[in-house]
C-alpha cells in the first residue's frame, strides 16, 4: 500500500518560538515496519513547516495514498487539528483510508469515533505492530474484527477490539530513520539532532501523569543495541544531539550504565539531554561520571510543587531534600538542571507562590520551566478534579503552556503574572547569571545562552497570548461536562 504519515501543524508555543524541530518519533518507529513489510511510506511532516490545515490537505491528494496516517506528541492539543484536516481529505478524496493514533485518541476512541466519521480507525497503545497488523489486513482484505488494539465503526457503531499486549522486544522493530531525509532536524543551537527512546514506561504512579498506563510496563532498548545505533545516527546523518523521549530512562540502574558505557566506547562528541527522577541521580552518585562522558548536558527533574502534602496525594514519590542533592550532584558533575513546576495542584494563594519562589530558589537549578496542571481524563488524578470549573475550551492549547483550570482564590491574570515574576526572578538571581556568562565549560554556557534567548521570547509572547489573544470562558463549565460535549 502506498502510506503518508503525517505529523499535524501543532501549536505549541515552544516549537514555534525556538524555531528548531526535532524529528516524529512516534511515526518514524510506526513507518519503519510496514517499510520493512514492503509498503511504500512518505512522511509529510507539516509541524516542521508549519503549515497551514489547506496545505497539508493539498499535499495530501497530491501525494494520492491509499492511507493516511496521524499522529502528534502533543495528542490531546493536535486532536481538533487531525479532525480538520482528515474532514477536508475525506470529502476531497473519499477512497484514502484515514488512520490516527497517540495517547488521546488511544483512550477518547468512542468520541472521536461519534463525532469524526470521517476517521476509519484508530491505532490503541503502541503503534508498531498494531499498525502492521492493520495495514496487512487492509492490503489482504482480512477481518479487522480479530485485529487488537484497535477502534473502528462496525455497522455505524464504534467498537473496540481486545487489547494489543506489550511489546516484548522494543528492538524488533526499526525506527525508519530515512524518511528524515530532505527534512534539517535540529535542536540545542541549530545542531543536527534526533529523539530517541531508550526505554518506554514508568514503574511510578504519580497521578496526573499516563505513562505508566499506556505504556503499561517499563521496558528498555539493548544498551549495545541503542548505543550502535546512535554511532549509525552520527556517522551517516550528522546527528550531534540526542534527546531521550523517556519519562526515566534509568529505571533499571544496571541497563542504564551498560549503555552509558556502551555508548562512551564509542568516542564521539555528542549531546545528550533528556528527563530523570531527582532520586535516580541521588541513587547513581557513584557512577554520575558516566552520565557526563557520555555527554550529558542537561536533564529536567519534575520538582512539581513545594508543599509535601500536595505531593504526597499526587503519588509523586519524591522528596524535597532528594531533589536538592540531585541538583547539587549533577552541578559537581558539570550537568546542567532545569527544575519544572506544575502551577495548579492546589488552590494556589499569593503565599503558595511565595513559597514556591523561595523554594525554587533554594534548589537553585541552572533553569526552571513553570507549567500549568492539564488533567487528562484517563489519569487517577482526573477523579480528584473533574468537578471543578474550566476557563479555557480550546483543547488546541491544552498544552500545559495555558491556564486550563479555574482557580478558587485568584484570577487567571493574577496566576500568569506570579508565574511570569518567578519566572524572570529565578533567570535573573545573581546565581544563575554568574553561571550563564562565567561557567567553566564554554559548551554549557553556550546551551544556557541558547536556552535564555529561546525563553525571553515565550516569556513575552505567552504573556501578549494571555491578555490579548486567548479566549477564556465566562461559562460555568466542568472537567466532567466539557469532555461530554
Amino acid at each position: 500500500m502506498k502510506i503518508l504519515i503525517i505529523n499535524p501543524p501543532h501549536l505549541s508555543i515552544g516549537s514555534r518560538m525556538a524555531k528548531e524541530h526535532l524529528p516524529p518519533l512516534g511515526l518514524l518507529s510506526i513507518a519503519g515496519p510496514l517499510i520493512d513489510a514492503g509498503h511504500e511510506v512518505k512522511l509529510l511532516d507539516a509541524d516542521y513547516y508549519f503549515l497551514k490545515n489547506s496545505q497539508v490537505v493539498s499535499q495530501i491528494i497530491t501525494h494520492e495514498p491509499d492511507a493516511i496516517m496521524l499522529g502528534h506528541s502533543g495528542s490531546t492539543s493536535a486532536q481538533p487539528i487531525i479532525n480538520d484536516i482528515t474532514n477536508a481529505v475525506r470529502i476531497i478524496d473519499p477512497r484514502i483510508k484515514i488512520i490516527i493514533g497517540g495517547v488521546f485518541p488511544t483512550y477518547h476512541w468512542q468520541q472521536i469515533l461519534e463525532q469524526n466519521p470521517q476517521i476509519d480507525y484508530i491505532v490503541c497503545g503502541e503503534g508498531e505492530e498494531i499498525t502492521l497488523n492493520l495495514i496487512t489486513a487492509l492490503a489482504k482484505g482480512g477481518c479487522l474484527e480479530n485485529t487488537k488494539g484497535l477502534a473502528f465503526k462496525l455497522n455505524g457503531v464504534p467498537i473496540k477490539t481486545a487489547p494489543a499486549e506489550n511489546i516484548k522486544n522494543l528492538d524488533a522493530f526499526r525506527v525508519a530513520w530515512e524518511l528524515m531525509d530532505g527534512y534539517n532536524y535540529t535542536y540545542w543551537g541549530k545542531r543536527k539532532a534526533v529523539v530517541i527512546q531508550f526505554s518506554r514506561g514508568c514503574p511510578y504512579p504519580c497521578t496526573y501523569c499516563g505513562q505508566s498506563l499506556f505504556w503499561k510496563k517499563w521496558r528498555h532498548r539493548d544498551p549495545q543495541l541503542l548505543a550502535d545505533e546512535i554511532e549509525m545516527l552520527h556517522k551517516k546523518y550528522g546527528v550531534e544531539v540526542i534527546n531521550f523521549a523517556d519519562e526515566n530512562p534509568s529505571s533499571n540502574p544496571k541497563a542504564w550504565r551498560q549503555f552509558l558505557e556502551a555508548l562512551i566506547a564509542k568516542k564521539m562528541k555528542l549531546i545528550l539531554v533528556g528527563s530523570i527522577r531527582a532520586d535516580n541521580i541521588v541513587r547513581d552518585a557513584e557512577f554520575l561520571h558516566l552520565y557526563k562522558q557520555a555527554g550529558f548536558e542537561r536533564f529536567l527533574l519534575g520538582i512539581e510543587n513545594y508543599d509535601e502534602v500536595v505531593l504526597e496525594r499526587i503519588k509523586k514519590a519524591g522528596t524535597v531534600s532528594k531533589d536538592k542533592q540531585a541538583i547539587q550532584l549533577l552541578r559537581e558533575h558539570g550537568i546542567l538542571s532545569m527544575a519544572t513546576y506544575v502551577v495548579g495542584f492546589g488552590e494556589e494563594r499569593t503565599r503558595d507562590f511565595y513559597n514556591s519562589l523561595r523554594q525554587l530558589l533554594s534548589y537553585d537549578p541552572d533553569q526552571v520551566q513553570l507549567l500549568y496542571v492539564t488533567p487528562h481524563k484517563w489519569t487517577p488524578y482526573f477523579e480528584d478534579v473533574k468537578d471543578k470549573e474550566i476557563i479555557l475550551t480550546d483543547q488546541r492549547k491544552w498544552d500545559y503552556k495555558h491556564q486550563v483550570m479555574a482557580t478558587k482564590y485568584l484570577q487567571p491574570w493574577i496566576v500568569i503574572i506570579y508565574v511570569k515574576l518567578i519566572e524572570i526572578i529565578m533567570q535573573t538571581r545573581p546565581s544563575a547569571l554568574k553561571r550563564l556568562f562565567f561557567h567553566k565549560e564554554a559548551r554549557l554556557r553556550s546551551a544556557m545562552r541558547w536556552y535564555t534567548r529561546i525563553g525571553r521570547r515565550v516569556w513575552f509572547w505567552e504573556l501578549y497570548q494571555f491578555f490579548f489573544v486567548t479566549k477564556l470562558t465566562k461559562e460555568k463549565i466542568t472537567m466532567t461536562e466539557f469532555w461530554v460535549q
